[in-house]
């Protein structure tokens, strides 16, 4: 998904952002000038349609975005991935009679986050024209950095799932700073919790969790058609584009690193044929990678495009462009690691981090290989789906 780089909503950003990876992988925090930055930028309205004050871009043009971001910064190219496509969700689910919210959070270049990951336990309680909601919520990716999260809770006494969305500043909602994993460290994957927060109940809707095939029913009302495709599935595809910038940047320094570097007895590490049969596979693996969700974010605009709803097989085709592509990323990252060998360690450099950051990334529940696998393996069967997203 390359792009030049002086065509993307983000090229005035990227040296900043590259700038402050290191610090931001030591602090556990994104710099604020450059998370700043950020809101200001049209990138940030990218995944809205143009009815709510959005761009509406293509799905390779966003991937060709966070790409360049991954590049530069692992987590804040995370931190940028959730708000874009967890905003898509959100207003396929919210639906056209939250346009005006909608439209704030776009034209106010407002972030979003959805803590909803494993843990997660929130309870609603009625009370006039608002929902009072209590509980906590786990993996919110970039909520230290969000202006607005999605919530799923349930009414006590139900287990009917449903959804609003609220101000992380509002009172009672609190950050507690949990991550404190190896990877992506900068990408606040924090618990929110939430203590009494108040919302419009006019503002709740149902959380069905087949929503996928609810958002393909031509009945149902849409802010936009593009929000007919699924979000897990467009998460993934952005996700394995973010894996290419990750492991293009790791083989692009590592070929810079190694031009005057000397191995043991005197050889030129640059003319040892290990190195070029080592670094011409991780090439060809990352190139693979990048024609696999290029492809697939291509054929996904053409239906958008040519307003074709999408079936459960161009879903799961989704799934596994970006699980093959991650795939070959992450046997393209060994490769460089093994280029560079035991001084190449030693001597520093930014390839460890962009290691530890790129291990999460296979490992999301939206893009996990046994996941996509088993779906995909079912499907082929003319077996149901048994998992909800």
């Amino acid at each position: 998904m390359t792009a030049p780089v002086h065509a993307l909503h983000v090229a005035p950003l990227l040296a900043g952002i590259a700038a402050q990876a290191a610090e931001a992988d030591a602090t556990r925090s994104v710099a604020p000038a450059v998370l700043a930055a950020l809101k200001a930028n049209p990138v940030m309205g990218m995944s809205a349609s143009r009815e709510i004050g959005g761009l509406e871009s293509s799905v390779v043009d966003i991937g060709r975005e966070l790409e360049a971001v991954a590049a530069a910064c692992g987590s804040t190219a995370w931190c940028l991935w959730n708000h874009l496509c967890t905003f898509h969700f959100f207003c396929g689910l919210l639906g056209p009679d939250t346009a005006a919210l909608l439209a704030d959070v776009t034209k106010g270049r407002r972030w979003v986050c959805l803590p909803a990951g494993a843990g997660t336990s929130i309870t609603g309680r009625p009370e006039g024209a608002e929902v009072v909601l209590t509980g906590q919520a786990a993996f919110g990716s970039g909520a230290r950095y969000a202006d607005h999260a999605g919530v799923s809770f349930v009414f006590e006494g139900e287990r009917r799932p449903r959804f609003a969305l609220v101000g992380t500043g509002q009172p009672g909602v609190r950050i507690d700073p949990t991550w404190k994993a190896m990877s992506l460290r900068a990408s606040a994957t924090d618990h929110v919790h939430y203590d009494g927060v108040r919302v419009p109940a006019a503002r709740v809707v149902p959380f069905v969790p087949g929503y996928r095939a609810l958002f393909r029913d031509p009945a149902r009302p849409m802010v936009n058609a593009r929000y007919r495709e699924d979000w897990v599935a467009l998460s993934d595809l952005w996700l394995g584009g973010m894996a290419v910038g990750v492991a293009e940047a790791a083989l692009r320094e590592a070929c810079d690193g190694i031009q005057g570097r000397i191995a043991i007895m005197g050889t030129k590490m640059v003319e040892r044929p290990t190195i070029h049969v080592n670094l011409g596979h991780a090439g060809a693996l990352v190139e693979a990678a990048r024609a696999s969700v290029t492809d697939a974010c291509a054929r996904t605009d053409a239906r958008i495009a040519g307003g074709v709803t999408p079936t459960e097989t161009d879903y799961l085709q989704q799934l596994a462009a970006s699980m093959m592509a991650l795939k070959l990323c992450d046997e393209a990252m060994r490769l460089v690691l093994r280029v560079l060998g035991g001084n190449g360690l030693r001597e520093g450099g930014s390839f460890e981090r962009r290691y530890r950051d790129f291990q999460a990334m296979p490992l999301h529940i939206n893009a996990h290989p046994d996941r996509v696998n088993e779906q995909y393996g079912r499907h082929l069967l003319g077996l149901p789906p048994e998992n909800p997203f």
